[in-house]
């Protein structure tokens, strides 16, 4: 399941956060790559940890507190602190899979990374290429969104990032462990979610196919949530 989640961050949040990485250092993205994704990863990124890294995170994790799409979307139950990359010309990613296990920085444990997520931090008329490339059962798709704005994806996903051409490609990327691992699952809570706020925006919450259809959702995720 691919959802597109607009203005995760505002117009300001996303200028703090770019001036707060043009402001520091750059190291080579492969420090964080494992070994088959290091051949395919050519790009750039703010160290792991670091005080730039925790500082735009944080607006980052303070945004994602806030919005109702990324918690249908994601069930989060742990999300790794964001990271940040940038693609200038002629970086790229190959196709690969992201790694299934992380461990969270400072916490001494693992996570297992369900949900895959890229906010956008450039507009994109920045820069030429650079498309997120997302492979699923309905064949690639492409993603180029507006500054502030993130996609989420399940981590089992085939994808790349095609070669930049023109510009500079600014993003920040981090996983989630999800309360609900199977993305099947995921998908049909999400759209089960959607239809209760649109049911509810037309009927009276003790309306009884609105109690219906809310005890209908909170019974799957009790079945299948793990903790």
């Amino acid at each position: 399941m691919l959802v597109a989640i607009p203005d995760l961050l505002t117009v300001e949040e996303v200028r703090e956060v770019r001036r707060i990485l043009e402001a520091s250092a750059w190291v080579d993205g492969k420090a964080t790559a494992g070994e088959q994704a290091a051949v395919a990863k050519k790009n750039l990124q703010i160290a792991e940890g670091s005080p730039a890294a925790m500082q735009a995170g944080d607006i980052i994790l303070r945004a994602l507190g806030r919005n109702p799409i990324f918690h249908s979307a994601a069930l989060p139950l742990r999300v790794l602190p964001p990271m940040f990359n940038r693609y200038d010309v002629g970086m790229t990613f190959g196709a690969h899979v992201d790694g299934s296990i992380r461990t969270i920085p400072g916490a001494n444990m693992r996570m297992r990374a369900d949900v895959s997520s890229t906010l956008f931090l450039s507009a994109p008329e920045e820069y030429d290429g650079g498309e997120l490339v997302i492979s699923d059962t309905y064949g690639e798709q492409r993603v180029k969104l507006p500054a502030g704005h993130l996609v989420v994806y399940p981590s089992t996903s085939l994808h790349a990032v095609t070669p930049i051409t023109r510009g500079s490609r600014w993003c920040s990327f981090f996983w989630t462990q999800s309360m609900v691992r199977d993305d099947g699952q995921r998908a049909m809570l999400y759209d089960l979610d959607v239809a209760i706020r649109e049911i509810r925006a037309e009927l009276p919450d003790d309306k009884r196919a609105v109690v219906a259809i809310t005890s209908h959702y909170h019974n799957l995720l009790r079945r299948w949530a793990e903790l």
